[in-house]
């Protein structure tokens, strides 16, 4: 196992002193408690708002990865829809139990796998969004895989519903909210 590892490499006094091992985990009680003692730990905390949320989900996609849908008003569209509901997914969290009944820790890959779904429902099918089977696999498969409570299920796909619709696609400004501030942008590249 891993702490064998680097406690017979650290007793046998054989490192090169300019050597240096670098470790990414997410939090596991299975992770050698001694390693953490020995090293230096740094951590990464998702950021706070909406707005900072949906900037760090924007830039996980690449320049390559952005241009990848043959749907580009479509996809443009559901992606800036799939960072808000992320977001505010995220952001529900620090209400604690007004949040959610039990907390969730959405993370990147969720919405990395979404944001691949939507590419392939797009590409697969130019003259019809698929948004009911997009909001189920969306919705119940990947993020609603994690959700347990059934009154948070139900919240989910309430934003899933509200969110994930022929309206987010055909209106040139449609809201996300009931606030005026809040609504799908009209086309832009990733810098707009």
């Amino acid at each position: 196992d891993l702490e064998s590892l680097v406690e017979a490499s650290c007793e046998k006094g054989e490192m090169h002193k300019n050597y240096r091992l670098w470790l990414s985990s997410s939090p596991d009680p299975k992770f050698p408690l001694s390693l953490l003692q020995r090293g230096i730990k740094m951590t990464t905390e998702p950021p706070r708002g909406l707005r900072p949320n949906m900037k760090k989900m924007y830039n996980l996609i690449t320049e390559e990865k952005f241009a990848e849908c043959r749907q580009t008003s479509k996809y443009k569209k559901l992606l800036f829809t799939l960072c808000w509901f992320h977001s505010v997914l995220l952001e529900r969290r620090k209400f604690k139990s007004l949040g959610y009944n039990i907390p969730y820790e959405f993370n990147d890959s969720d919405y990395l796998i979404c944001h691949d779904l939507i590419i392939v429902f797009l590409d697969e099918n130019p003259n019809k969004t698929p948004f009911e089977a997009m909001r189920y696999l969306i919705g119940e498969a990947n993020y609603g895989g994690r959700v347990t409570d059934s009154w948070d299920r139900r919240l989910l796909n309430v934003y899933m519903n509200q969110f994930f619709c022929e309206n987010a696609i055909s209106e040139e400004k449609f809201f996300l909210s009931e606030l005026s501030d809040y609504f799908i942008p009209p086309d832009g590249d990733l810098g707009y």
